[in-house]
């Protein structure tokens, strides 16, 4: 213990004397979000400095190896860095899809020359991702994906199309599903990574009703992918796959979490109305007992300890929590909350967030899945 205080102490000098104040302020919007890559512009000076201190100390990704960008910190001391940038309002250094799901993913499955390709690209913020997994006709049913990757020598040609992929036309790379065999639905598939400036990639957004979206259609037309970015083995890619989907669940179920904003009856103010405020209370209490399950998951999915469809619960009830979230604020913010494109509201901010909780019961899996998933897996119950 006297160990982990001293490093509880170097690391809240380290952070006082190297996080610009500029980046203890609560983000406003997403567009504050530094998520890096070789497109991404930085908001100002103090955003880049804070990525630039953080990935050369490995703090962007404190748990990975030192060797792969970094901080080889043990469990215990990435939970007190963690404590310690809540501690102080200090915003996400870098916010990566390759940090949440690829990483875990290579650093599992990845050979070791991809490990040392990617991981300190991702750990720097240098490389941005994007996921391939959606199709028009395999949402739920993922393993019905029909996205072909034929062989060509040294070389696959990918050819089809990815729906809801998020950020697509902001993306580097993507890590994308594909068919390799049509001998067994989830034995033919494999896990392959490319770069979206690929010659045949192409990406289109799809608006969403809150006016804004993050989604995309994304097409392959005869895109030449080296076999040398396949992750894992080929026709196997359906165990990379279900891996990822667990890291990319435990992701999403943070939206419960508010990312990790004050108690909702302190953030929306006083309120009038009894039954509201009681309403309110009741969240707050429900949000701080979900707080305390996410750390105790965290725990066991680091030790390898957390049941495999513990992601699955914790993702549903993260995102109805977040939608619960959002249902609250807009009835205690009254009319203001239903501006759209007011300088005051932000550009109507309340209400398009709102709107955009919606999709929290579908992406990542929808609500229905999750739930047969826990009824099967942790209850056990019968006919599930």
């Amino acid at each position: 213990m006297a160990e982990l205080d001293q490093f509880r102490a170097d690391t809240r000098a380290w952070l006082e004397a190297n996080c610009p104040p500029e980046m203890r302020q609560p983000m406003k919007s997403e567009d504050d979000a530094c998520w890096g890559g070789r497109n991404f512009r930085f908001q100002s000076d103090a955003q880049q400095r804070w990525l630039g201190v953080m990935a050369e100390r490995g703090w962007t990704v404190p748990d990975w190896p030192t060797e792969y960008g970094g901080g080889g910190l043990s469990p215990a001391e990435a939970k007190v860095l963690k404590e310690e940038l809540r501690a102080i309002g200090a915003r996400p250094a870098l916010t990566s899809f390759g940090i949440s799901m690829l990483g875990p993913a290579l650093l599992k499955y990845g050979t070791e020359e991809q490990k040392k390709r990617f991981l300190t690209e991702i750990a720097r913020g240098e490389i941005r991702w994007c996921q391939g997994y959606s199709e028009p006709g395999a949402g739920s049913d993922l393993a019905g994906l029909q996205t072909k990757a034929e062989d060509a020598g040294d070389h696959w040609i990918v050819n089809g199309q990815k729906v809801w992929t998020s950020y697509a036309d902001q993306a580097d790379w993507i890590f994308c599903l594909v068919r390799t065999s049509t001998e067994s639905k989830h034995g033919g598939i494999s896990f392959v990574l490319f770069d979206m400036a690929s010659e045949g990639v192409s990406a289109k957004p799809i608006l969403l009703i809150s006016g804004y979206s993050p989604f995309c259609e994304t097409f392959f037309d005869n895109v030449k992918v080296p076999k040398d970015q396949l992750v894992g083995e080929l026709n196997k890619g359906w165990d990379v796959a279900k891996y990822l989907l667990g890291h990319e669940r435990e992701m999403i179920s943070g939206m419960g979490l508010g990312g990790g904003s004050a108690l909702l009856g302190k953030s929306v103010g006083p309120i009038d109305d009894p039954l509201l405020r009681a309403e309110v209370a009741a969240f707050d209490v429900d949000a701080l007992a979900f707080a305390a399950m996410s750390e105790h998951f965290l725990d066991q999915l680091k030790a390898g300890e957390a049941h495999p469809a513990m992601p699955s619960m914790m993702k549903y009830a993260g995102t109805e929590l977040n939608k619960r979230r959002h249902e609250l604020m807009m009835a205690a913010g009254g009319s203001d909350t239903l501006e759209w494109d007011s300088e005051r509201t932000r550009g109507g901010k309340p209400a398009r967030e709102w709107l955009r909780t919606k999709a929290n019961s579908i992406e990542g899996g929808t609500s229905e899945i999750q739930l047969g998933i826990v009824a099967k897996h942790i209850l056990r119950l019968p006919g599930a």
